[in-house]
């Protein structure tokens, strides 16, 4: 799955933003920027590229991931965005997902003909904490999304998000730890809570990824980072409804 990033770099607006991967990658390989300034890349086209004989180097069917080290919503970005717009409409063959901490400015970021949602982009709204799942759920569910997915990650504390768990509004929820040396620790017991949630509400739910620190049984365990998928793969607590 190719990761289009059209542009670079972020600013920090909440609890689950402090020891963010994007800050820490940048902090490690020199390429800082500094903070609220965000430059565009030069994959800022990467849906349209074509191969010697002008084909789409893309085919259709290819799933795009979309802005991984910034957010599609910043407002640093507001003059680009209707380029990625006009883009992704072009590519209707292939499907796009992003997930954004800024879902409280999608309605005003969305294209004119966005209507009620475009079928081939699926829209993760973010939240780490009650206090972000209490204020961007709520406005996430009234958005008009064909697509919704939640992404509780990183997962800061316990949450519970039973009322916004409508099955005919949310396809999946998805759960994970925070990585890094100063990492915040993810209790086991959390996420069998939300898994149970979603359960009841008869919502798909996937365990992602540990973090570098979970509490199991009362102990903290360290991951390394090559582990922290497949740990939570092992885990075997992810969710599919019977339809």
């Amino acid at each position: 799955m190719p990761i289009w990033n059209p542009w670079h770099g972020c600013h920090k607006i909440s609890a689950g933003c402090k020891h963010c991967y994007v800050f820490r990658e940048d902090a490690a390989f020199g390429t800082e920027i500094p903070t609220n300034e965000v430059k565009k890349t030069s994959s800022f086209n990467l849906p349209l590229k074509r191969d010697r004989k002008k084909n789409w180097k893309f085919p259709s069917g290819t799933e795009f991931a979309l802005c991984f080290t910034s957010d599609l919503l910043i407002e640093e970005a507001d003059e680009w965005r209707d380029e990625i717009w006009d883009m992704i409409k072009t590519r209707d063959d292939c499907s796009f997902y992003f997930f954004t901490k800024r879902i409280d400015r999608l309605e005003k970021c969305l294209p004119n003909d966005w209507g009620e949602g475009w079928n081939h982009v699926a829209i993760g709204c973010t939240v780490e904490n009650q206090d972000r799942a209490d204020y961007r759920l709520p406005i996430f569910l009234k958005l008009p999304i064909k697509h919704r997915l939640v992404i509780v990650a990183p997962m800061i504390e316990q949450i519970d998000i039973q009322k916004y768990l409508d099955s005919e509004l949310i396809e999946s929820v998805s759960a994970g730890g925070e990585s890094g040396k100063y990492a915040r620790p993810l209790d086991f017991n959390w996420v069998l809570d939300l898994r149970k949630q979603c359960v009841n509400a008869k919502v798909p739910f996937n365990f992602h990824q540990t973090g570098s620190y979970i509490i199991k049984n009362g102990r903290k365990f360290h991951i390394p980072r090559s582990l922290q998928h497949s740990q939570a793969h092992r885990a075997n607590v992810d969710f599919i409804p019977k339809r």
